[in-house]
């Protein structure tokens, strides 16, 4: 065998499953690894039986050795928790971030050390770009995310919190196929999860409930009134923890006239307001909790507000993103991402 031994995360998918494979065609001792994250219902095509199950049997069908790692404690405290805590606080998370943050780059690397291996790999649609740095006083070769080759699976977005030292550690063998050839090279392979259809992206919210009834186990929601812009009542909400900035759906407003946006959330009167799309434009976004693949920068960049959305022109200056356009205004608690020729500068969270 060759090359430094590797563990790979394999979800019961079929991008892990693939990557796996890439590995063990180019000789490298291979460990294949399950995380066993949430325990209770879903439906959403991950963190089930059936998703171990089909892990495992990929993993013999390779030839190499499969296990499973029960992280339910830290998904639940750095996952499952804060979700929650921020639907009480008026925000928007994202909690496959948070997974990738806690568990998968961290939890996970750890465990993999502990065993005796350097290198991690996963089946995201994202690259690996290897490039100078981009500030004077160090022109050491720097690693950054870049997007994957398909437009419609890249996930760098979700990977923006990686640094230095956790990217040296990663591979991703799949990020430079588009997810047609992942699933005809599954299917030449003979591997189980060839056809598997993709998972959800929230594994603990089920498709039947929403998040509706998981919030509804776990708080108090509370129904609130909509009003316009001069503050008249249009309408009602079952539960203001479930609205977010720029929603639409589902506020129970009168029919007729102009579509109505919401503007904002005061969870203390449990007041939502709305207005024109107009009304959502903004011309700045203020971040927190800003990481940087190396180092902070400055200047024109392209930013992201959502996994699958479009990455818009602006510049950054120390937390601020100022959008080159009039850009609709970032719900708190949205990650945004920034970029720069399609690679991950970093990305702070939006107060």
């Amino acid at each position: 065998m060759s090359g430094d031994p590797v563990m790979v995360a394999m979800s019961g998918g079929v991008d892990s499953s693939v990557a796996a494979a890439r590995l063990v065609a180019q000789g490298r001792h291979v460990v294949g690894v399950t995380l066993k994250l949430w325990g209770g219902a879903s439906d959403s095509g991950c963190c089930s039986v059936s998703d171990v199950d089909d892990a495992r049997r990929v993993a013999q069908q390779l030839g190499i050795d499969h296990h499973v790692f029960n992280f339910g404690d830290d998904f639940d405290r750095h996952v499952v928790t804060p979700y929650v805590e921020a639907h009480v606080d008026g925000r928007t998370p994202n909690p496959c971030i948070q997974c990738n943050r806690h568990l998968k780059f961290d939890r996970l690397l750890r465990r993999a050390r502990a065993l005796g291996f350097e290198r991690i790999a996963t089946g995201h649609h994202a690259r690996i770009v290897e490039g100078p740095s981009d500030h004077e006083s160090d022109r050491r070769p720097m690693r950054h995310i870049g997007r994957g080759a398909d437009p419609a699976k890249d996930q760098s977005y979700v990977l923006y919190m990686l640094d230095q030292a956790q990217l040296a550690c990663l591979e991703l063998p799949i990020g430079h196929l588009a997810k047609d050839e992942v699933r005809a090279e599954a299917a030449r392979l003979g591997l189980r999860t060839a056809h598997k259809p993709d998972s959800q992206d929230v594994c603990f919210i089920t498709a039947t409930g929403g998040r509706s009834a998981f919030l509804g186990e776990r708080v108090e929601l509370t129904p609130g009134r909509v009003v316009d812009g001069t503050g008249a009542e249009v309408g009602r909400v079952d539960a203001v923890q479930l609205v977010t900035i720029g929603q639409r759906k589902g506020l129970r407003t009168a029919g007729g006239g102009a579509a109505r946006y919401v503007t904002s959330v005061d969870l203390a009167t449990s007041t939502i307001t709305v207005g024109s799309r107009r009304d959502l434009l903004d011309d700045h976004t203020t971040l927190h909790e800003l990481q940087w693949a190396h180092g902070p920068v400055t200047g024109p960049v392209t930013a992201q507000v959502s996994a699958h959305g479009r990455a818009d022109h602006a510049h950054i200056t120390g937390d601020r993103v100022r959008w080159d356009e009039p850009h609709q205004r970032v719900a708190p608690g949205q990650s945004v991402v920034l970029y720069r020729d399609d690679v991950v500068l970093g990305g702070g969270i939006a107060a």
